[in-house]
């Protein structure tokens, strides 16, 4: 299951995502926005990272103006891998070296066909694991110490 949300600046980029999603046939839950009346960010990206952070869902993706407000959004919560992509293959190595769990896209930094090449070589990544996995282990080290506090 892969969760969706933007705001009112990323909603086109959904659609099209959700569009991507079903051709492939790939289960996905949209938590908003509905419309392009202008919303706040932080409440869509909590949707979801809440979700992927929790375990509810696998992976998420997110789209906002640029993919900033979403990104730095995202990233607060435990276990979340958010990364902001601009292009294949920052997607590609978003997957492949930092098995991010969050794709985020920017509605007016990239158009809906871009959005869904970047979106199909996520998904069609596969983690390399290797020194990669080393260099998450440490992310995810400093993860709990900073929450230990």
């Amino acid at each position: 299951m892969i969760v969706l949300g933007s705001d009112h600046g990323g909603i086109n980029i959904k659609d099209a995502v959700k569009r991507l999603l079903e051709s492939r046939g790939i289960a996905y839950e949209d938590c908003g926005t509905v419309s392009g009346d202008s919303v706040d960010y932080p409440d869509f990206a909590e949707r979801v990272a809440s979700r992927v952070s929790t375990g509810a869902a696998e992976r998420g993706i997110l789209a906002c103006g640029t993919g900033i407000g979403m990104s730095i959004a995202a990233n607060k919560f435990p276990g979340v891998r958010a990364a902001l992509v601009t292009d294949v293959f920052m997607a590609r190595m978003a997957k492949e070296h930092n098995d991010a769990n969050i794709l985020v896209l920017g509605g007016r930094v990239v158009t809906e066909e871009e959005a869904a090449k970047m979106v199909a070589a996520w998904l069609d990544g596969m983690f390399e694991g290797g020194r990669h996995q080393g260099r998450l282990d440490k992310i995810a080290e400093l993860e709990r110490k900073l929450t230990r506090k």
